[in-house]
C-alpha cells in the first residue's frame, strides 16, 4: 500500500464492541509452490484442446451455477435464500387478510420525480450496510448445515476474553445485531459502501469455494475476514490489521494475519471482482431491500440535482463519441484498403 488511512476512532468504539489490543504485523500471502510445466503434445492434431487461461484459473470442480461471485449470470445465493421467507410472508399476509398498511414508498408523477441518493457507482452507505447484513442474516437463517472450519470458529478463536455462554452459539443472531457489528466496524475504519458490497462477494465466494456454512459459531470471524480483505483490495489506503485490533477487544495481530492467510487460501487467491458481478450484487441487494420493505430514501428531484445529472449524462455522451471516433481512426486504413477507388473500364 502506498498510503495509509488515518487511524480509526478507537476511543469511541472500544466500549461499543471490544477494547484495544496491541501488536502489529502484515499478513503475507505464501508463495505458491513451483509446478513443473505439463508436456503438451502438439502433434495430437484435431482432437487437441488447449484450455483457456480464464478457465484454468477457476476451480475445476465448481459448476457455473454455484459461482455467483465469479459469473454475472449466476444468481446470488443470498437472494435465493431470502425468497423462501418472502414467499411465506406474502402467503401468510394473504391468508390472514393482513393489510400492507400505509404506503410509505413514493412514486413519481408528471409533475414530480422522486429519486434516491444511491447509485451503482456511489451507493448509500447506511442503506447498503443494512442490505448486506440482511443478506448475511438470511445466509445464517437458511443455511444448509453447520459445516465450518476451526480458524473461523469463535469458540476456538474468541474475539474477547470474556467467556461467551454456550447458549449464545445455539441461536441465530438477529438482523439488528449483525447490523450493529458491521456498522461499528465500518464507522470505526471509515470504510465505504462499495467495500460492503465487495465484502458480500467475498463471503459468498468463501462459502462456495470452501464448502462451508455461515452459522452462529463462525459468522463474526467470517464477516471480519471478508471486511478485512475487501478493505485492502478496494481502498488504496487500506486499514491495517493492527487498526482492527484497536476496535476489537483482545484480538491479536497474529490471529488476524492467520485468518487473512486462511481466507486467501480458501479463495484460492481469487480476489478479482468484475464490474458485472459487482453490479449484479448491487441490484440484487436493492431487490432484497424491496422484498423486505427496506426502502431507500427518496426525495424530489431538485433543479440543482437535475442539472448535475444532465452534466454527467453529457460527459458520458462525449466520452462515448470520443471512443467511437478513436475506433473509426483505428479502422480507417482498413476502410481505405477495402474501398479502393477504381476507374471505369473503357471497352473499345
Amino acid at each position: 500500500k502506498v498510503g495509509r488511512r488515518p487511524g480509526p476512532a478507537g476511543a469511541n468504539y472500544e466500549s461499543e464492541i471490544y477494547e484495544a489490543a496491541a501488536g502489529d504485523a502484515v499478513a503475507v500471502a505464501p508463495a505458491p509452490a513451483a509446478v513443473e510445466p505439463a508436456e503438451l503434445d502438439f502433434g495430437a492434431g484435431e482432437g487437441h484442446h488447449l484450455q483457456h487461461i480464464s478457465d484454468r484459473e477457476m476451480p475445476e470442480d465448481l459448476a457455473l451455477e454455484s459461482n455467483p461471485s465469479d459469473h454475472p449470470r449466476a444468481s446470488t445465493i443470498f437472494l435465493s435464500k431470502s425468497q423462501t421467507d418472502v414467499r411465506e410472508k406474502r402467503k401468510s399476509n394473504h391468508l390472514n387478510h393482513v393489510s400492507p398498511g400505509q404506503l410509505t414508498k413514493k412514486y413519481s408523477s408528471c409533475s414530480t420525480i422522486f429519486l434516491d441518493d444511491s447509485t451503482v457507482s456511489q451507493p448509500n452507505l447506511r442503506t447498503t450496510i443494512k442490505c448486506v447484513t440482511l443478506a448475511i442474516y438470511y445466509h445464517i437463517k437458511n443455511r444448509d448445515a453447520n459445516r465450518s472450519l476451526d480458524i473461523f470458529d469463535e469458540r476456538s478463536h474468541p474475539l474477547t476474553r470474556e467467556k461467551v455462554p454456550e447458549e449464545y452459539f445455539k441461536h441465530d443472531p438477529e438482523h439488528k445485531f449483525i447490523y450493529r457489528f458491521v456498522r461499528t466496524l465500518f464507522s470505526a475504519a471509515q470504510l465505504t459502501a462499495e467495500c460492503a458490497i465487495v465484502t458480500l462477494v467475498y463471503l459468498e465466494r468463501l462459502l462456495t469455494y470452501a464448502e462451508i456454512d455461515i452459522c452462529p459459531t463462525n459468522w463474526k470471524r467470517i464477516v471480519l475476514g471478508a471486511i478485512l480483505l475487501a478493505s485492502k483490495v478496494w481502498d488504496d489506503q487500506a486499514v491495517w490489521n493492527v487498526d482492527y485490533c484497536q476496535i476489537l477487544k483482545d484480538i491479536t495481530v497474529e490471529d488476524m494475519n492467520e485468518m487473512e492467510r486462511h481466507f486467501l487460501e480458501l479463495l484460492q487467491f481469487n480476489i478479482n471482482v468484475p464490474a458485472s458481478v459487482y453490479a449484479k450484487y448491487y441490484f440484487d441487494l436493492r431487490s432484497l431491500a424491496d422484498d423486505n420493505n427496506l426502502n431507500f430514501l427518496f426525495a424530489p428531484l431538485s433543479k440543482e440535482r437535475a442539472q448535475n445529472l444532465e452534466a454527467i449524462s453529457r460527459l458520458c455522451e462525449d466520452k462515448y463519441k470520443d471512443l467511437c471516433r478513436a475506433a473509426m481512426r483505428r479502422s480507417f486504413s482498413a476502410d481505405n484498403f477495402i474501398g479502393i477507388q477504381r476507374s471505369n473500364a473503357i471497352l473499345s
